[in-house]
């Protein structure tokens, strides 16, 4: 750890060092009065609380008559258990000389920390949290010291590779939990968590180093309907909206993955839709269908988020309603449509087009006209097979930026094949001489060697 750190550690250390009772001869209270504490399969002192120290006592188990240790053994006012097990456990007594009771102890025995387990996850760019579970079990009350500090990286002059500021403590919500949180984290900074688990025993360190763009896994989306489209049996509309824990920025987008099923089958499909909605096309007809729903960074930082909760909907199996009472037509009309009710219709049935085989509607293609009526025609009802989406998707946009940078370098290296060519061309017009492509080398006589 640097130096622009080292106060705040020596902190912690004192903090752990008071918070743990085996390093004194007679150890301090660690939790509730009168309890003290010892690892199994070691040898435990424990001292009369209620005797100055020095003072000789005899030693009891509590509802036992058997004397443990008596006044005489050298150990005046402490109790000295060899390999303690789990059966030494229990209550002990202590008296003095005139047979008062001097105090009572109560021991437990468990292991020393190990190192905690700790994994930390963003489900936003400027949030992350960090938590924790025992790397063995002590059967000891425990505590957790936590605190962070971030990473930056120094010139290629600089002897160190990193340097740190900080650290802060890192708040433990709610406190006393296993989880702390880091507020207003920087995206594109490295950071090192400390969680140093403390009991009566000792304490134990682990040190994580964590960059957002590797934790970063967004909370489901939410908000997800499934609904049908009257006239069309094969389709369902699904939308959700985002986790209401990320910040809406246009910066830092999200994409989505749908997956669906009907609920007799097991094997899910799954497509990735452009925006909060999608239109699937192969539904089963009359069927049920299960949908789900998650996100990731548009940009693939992180992971893919947990699933949303199940959303159910069955697409329609109804035809669409014919002209009839409290409905109208227009001569130039090819479908009729109620005077106060109107079917909700995606944008991709806006759109235009022809459905897929097996999608076709089953109400008729037309009405028949009537005279005399001026209402305003309606749009025509057939779909398109994907919604129409005027935006230009990141990969595209992409593509085509690559392309040009392509297209450019060719052009700029025919451009300078060609001028390399005409100049030669004028050299050698201009030249008294034509020699040639070999006419610099200098040509060298063949010498004969003589017969011996």
């Amino acid at each position: 750890m640097s130096s622009s750190c080292s106060g705040l550690s020596r902190v912690l250390v004192a903090v752990a060092t008071a918070l743990v009772s085996v390093s004194s001869p007679c150890p301090q209270a660690w939790g509730p009065p009168g309890v003290q504490y010892g690892q199994l399969g070691r040898s435990v002192m424990l001292c009369c609380p209620g005797v100055t120290a020095g003072s000789p006592v005899s030693w009891f188990r509590d509802g036992e008559p058997r004397l443990l240790q008596g006044p005489d053994s050298g150990q005046v006012h402490q109790l000295v258990l060899s390999r303690a097990d789990s059966t030494d456990e229990g209550i002990y007594i202590c008296r003095t000389l005139d047979g008062a009771v001097g105090g009572t102890v109560t021991l437990r025995l468990g292991y020393p920390p190990a190192r905690p387990v700790v994994s930390c996850q963003a489900a936003d760019y400027e949030n992350f949290s960090c938590t924790w579970s025992q790397g063995q079990v002590s059967s000891l009350p425990t505590r957790y010291l936590t605190s962070y500090r971030k990473k930056t990286l120094l010139g290629a002059d600089d002897q160190r590779i990193h340097s740190a500021t900080g650290p802060w403590l890192c708040p433990q919500d709610p406190p006393g939990a296993a989880r702390c949180v880091v507020h207003g984290a920087e995206f594109w900074s490295q950071y090192r968590i400390n969680v140093t688990e403390v009991n009566p025993l000792g304490a134990s360190t682990r040190l994580l180093d964590v960059s957002l763009q590797s934790i970063l896994r967004p909370d489901p989306p939410q908000g997800l309907q499934v609904e049908p489209i009257p006239g069309y049996p094969r389709r369902l509309h699904a939308s959700w909206k985002y986790p209401a824990s990320w910040p809406h920025q246009p910066h830092f987008l999200l994409k989505f993955r749908l997956q669906y099923r009907p609920v007799q089958h097991p094997v899910w499909s799954m497509v990735e839709p452009v925006g909060l909605e999608e239109v699937i096309t192969d539904a089963i007809a009359g069927l049920p269908h299960i949908v789900q729903v998650s996100a990731r960074d548009f940009l693939d930082a992180g992971t893919w988020s947990a699933w949303s909760p199940e959303a159910w909907g069955t697409p329609s199996t109804g035809e669409r309603q014919s002209p009839g009472k409290g409905q109208r037509t227009h001569p130039t009309a090819s479908i009729s449509w109620p005077t106060t009710t109107s079917w909700p219709l995606p944008k991709e049935i806006l759109a235009g087009g022809q459905p897929p085989d097996g999608d076709q509607p089953h109400s008729k293609p037309e009405v028949q006209m009537q005279a005399g009526n001026l209402a305003p025609p309606r749009l025509s009802l057939q779909p398109g097979p994907r919604p129409l989406d005027h935006r230009v998707p990141l990969e595209q946009v992409a593509m085509l930026m690559s392309l040009g940078i392509l297209s450019f370098l060719g052009l700029a290296a025919g451009a300078l094949v060609l001028g390399l060519w005409l100049r030669l061309r004028l050299g050698q017009k201009g030249g008294s001489a034509n020699r040639g492509f070999l006419g610099p080398i200098i040509t060298v006589d063949k010498r004969t060697t003589p017969n011996l």
